[in-house]
C-alpha cells in the first residue's frame, strides 16, 4: 500500500499543495491508513533530523554571502566588468547578462538570487537598450541556472550530504559544465543578435578602462579562488568555507569598498534566513520522505522496472536524462535529488557510471528545470522582476532552453567533460 505515496504526493502537487506539506501529508496519510504508528512518528522526527546536519549548515552560509555581496553593490562591480570585457559586441547587454551570472555563481550558488539580483539591474537596462522585456527575462532566467552549478553549488552540498559523495569532488565535476552552459548560452545569444540585430551597449573599452573595472572586482572576484582552495588545500571544511565567506563578504563590504552599512545587517541577516528557512524545511522533509521510500521498496522495484527496460547503460542514461528533466519541471532540484538521488544513483553506479559523473549529470539536469516550464521557480522570480507574464517567459526562453538540454547530453555521454578536473586534482578515481 505505501507505494501509492508517489501518486498521491503528485495529486497534491496538482492540486497546488506546497511541496513542504505535500512530502509529509502524502506518506503520512498513508502509514496512519496502514497502521504504521511508529513509523508515522519515526517521519515527522525526521523532518528534524535531516536538517541537524553540521554539512548542511553550509547552506545558510553560502545564502547570506550572497545577499551581503548583493546588497554590498558587489553585484554591479561585477555587471560593470563584464561590460568592459564583452558590452561591444553585438547583442553586448545579453553577453553581459550571461557572463555576470557565471561570475555570479561563485559567489552564491543560487539560481534565485541571481535571477532577482542581476535581473532587477539588467533587464529595465536591457529594455533601455531596444531589447524586448520577454528577452531580457528569458535570457536572465536561462542564464541564472549556471549559478548552482558553477561552485559553490547548494544543490550539489546537498547531493553530497544524501548521498555520502565529496562536497570537493562536485564543486571541481562543476566548473567545466557551467561554463560550457554559459558558452553555449552565448553563442545563442550570437545567433539572436545577428539575427534581430541587436545593438552593442557600449564602445569597446579600452585596456585601461578594463584594467579599472578589473581592479574594482578583484576583491568579489577572489571569493571563489578562496572558498576553492581553502577547500581543496583541506584548510576548512566546505562548511567552514561558507563561513568564512560571510567574513569576507562583510569584510570587502564594509571596510574595503565601505558599500555595505552596519544598518542594513538586520534586513540581509532576515532575507538570508527567509531563504535558508525554506530550503532546509524542504530539505527536512524530503529526508522524512526518503524513509517511506525506504520503507515501501521503491528503489528496488524501480530498480527493477529499469534494468527490464534495457540493460545498455547508455540507452539508460537517456531515459533516466528525459525522466529527470520532466520531475525538473515540477519539483524544485534539492527535494528531487534528495528523493530520486537514493533511487537512481545505486542503479547506474552498478551499471558502470562513476557516482560523481551520475551526481553532476542529475544536478545539472534538475538545475535547467529550474528554468523549465510550466512550474520553473526562476521563471516566477524573473516574472516579478520584469513584471511580464510567465507565459510570454517561457516562449521566449525556448531556444536558450534547447541549448541547455544539448550541454545535458553532453555531459552524460562525454564523462570527461565533468570528470577531468577532479581527476587532475586528485579527488575523483
Amino acid at each position: 500500500m505505501l507505494v501509492w505515496f508517489l501518486p498521491l504526493f503528485l495529486l497534491f502537487l496538482m492540486i497546488g499543495l506546497p511541496v513542504f506539506f505535500g512530502m509529509l501529508a502524502a506518506p503520512g496519510i498513508l502509514l496512519w491508513l496502514n497502521g504504521q504508528d511508529r513509523d508515522l512518528i519515526l517521519l515527522y522526527r525526521n523532518v528534524y533530523n535531516g536538517m541537524a546536519s553540521f554539512p548542511l549548515m553550509a547552506i545558510p552560509f553560502f545564502m547570506l554571502a550572497g545577499e551581503l555581496m548583493n546588497r554590498g553593490g558587489i553585484t554591479m562591480r561585477l555587471v560593470e566588468f563584464s561590460q568592459a570585457m564583452m558590452g561591444h559586441f553585438r547583442g553586448g547587454l545579453a553577453h553581459v547578462n550571461v557572463l555576470s551570472s557565471m561570475l555570479f555563481a561563485g559567489l552564491s550558488g543560487s539560481a534565485v538570487a541571481d535571477t532577482s539580483a542581476l535581473g532587477s539591474m539588467l533587464i529595465p537596462a536591457m529594455e533601455k537598450e531596444g531589447y524586448t522585456r520577454k528577452f531580457a527575462a528569458a535570457i536572465t532566467a536561462a542564464s541564472s541556472v549556471i549559478g548552482p552549478i558553477i561552485p559553490p553549488s547548494g544543490i550539489m552540498i546537498i547531493y553530497a550530504y544524501v548521498m555520502g559523495e565529496s562536497v570537493a569532488a562536485l564543486f571541481l565535476a562543476g566548473i567545466v559544465p557551467g561554463i560550457l552552459v554559459g558558452l553555449g548560452l552565448m553563442i545563442m545569444v550570437k545567433f539572436q543578435a545577428d539575427r534581430y540585430d541587436f545593438p552593442a551597449s557600449r564602445s569597446k573599452a579600452s585596456w585601461g578602462e578594463r584594467g579599472q573595472a578589473s581592479l574594482k572586482a578583484f576583491f568579489p572576484l577572489m571569493t571563489p579562488v578562496i572558498i576553492l582552495g581553502g577547500i581543496l588545500g583541506g584548510v576548512f571544511t566546505p562548511t567552514e568555507a561558507a563561513a568564512v565567506a560571510v567574513g569576507y563578504a562583510i569584510i570587502v563590504g564594509m571596510f574595503i569598498l565601505r558599500t555595505l552599512r552596519l544598518g542594513d545587517l538586520p534586513d540581509v541577516f532576515m532575507r538570508a534566513a527567509m531563504t535558508s528557512a525554506t530550503v532546509l524545511l524542504l530539505v527536512g522533509a524530503a529526508m522524512a520522505f526518503k524513509t517511506v521510500v525506504s520503507l515501501s521498496h521503491t528503489p528496488e522495484i524501480l530498480a527493477e522496472f529499469v534494468l527490464g527496460l534495457s540493460e545498455n547503460p547508455l540507452i539508460l542514461l537517456f531515459l533516466i536524462n528525459l525522466l529527470l528533466f520532466v520531475v525538473g519541471m515540477f519539483l524544485d532540484a534539492g527535494p528531487a535529488i534528495i528523493i530520486l538521488g537514493p533511487i537512481l544513483g545505486p542503479i547506474f553506479v552498478d551499471l558502470g557510471v562513476d557516482p560523481i559523473h551520475f551526481a553532476i549529470i542529475m544536478s545539472v539536469n534538475l538545475t535547467v528545470g529550474l528554468a523549465t516550464p510550466p512550474m520553473g521557480l526562476v521563471l516566477f522570480v524573473a516574472s516579478s522582476v520584469s513584471g511580464e507574464r510567465v507565459e510570454t517567459i517561457s516562449k521566449a526562453i525556448l531556444p536558450f532552453l534547447a541549448i541547455e538540454i544539448i550541454v545535458i547530453f553532453l555531459i552524460t555521454f562525454i564523462p570527461e567533460i565533468s570528470m577531468t578536473v577532479p581527476r587532475l586534482t586528485g579527488f575523483a578515481d
